[in-house]
């Protein structure tokens, strides 16, 4: 083979890579919206904290709030606590916290 054979091969497994990782990605944004919904719509947001993996959001009605889509969304736990839900996101908590800031 001669070596341009080899700079097509790369190239293409480059491409290929590439649009498996991009398709992969999930769409941040949109997992931030429907994580508002699921926690009783922007009104009923009062406060958002990130500790760690932890991402702690106070609300004015936490019945509102649906556990079972916050689970669908990569959730690996949820825990209500008077008026505060703690969901353990892993390493997307802070990114939470920053785009739940921005929508405020």
């Amino acid at each position: 083979m001669q070596p341009i054979h080899y700079i097509i091969i790369f190239a293409v497994l480059l491409i290929l890579f590439l649009a498996v990782i991009r398709a992969n990605k999930k769409d941040f944004k949109l997992e931030i919206n429907k994580l508002v919904e699921y926690l009783g719509g922007k009104d009923n947001i009062i406060d958002t904290e990130a500790e760690m993996s932890r991402f702690k959001v106070t609300l004015k009605d936490v019945s509102k709030a649906n556990k079972e889509g916050i689970m669908k969304l990569g959730a690996k736990g949820v825990v209500e606590i008077e008026d505060q839900l703690k969901i353990i996101f892993g390493k997307d908590a802070k990114k939470l916290k920053k785009y739940m800031d921005d929508l405020k």
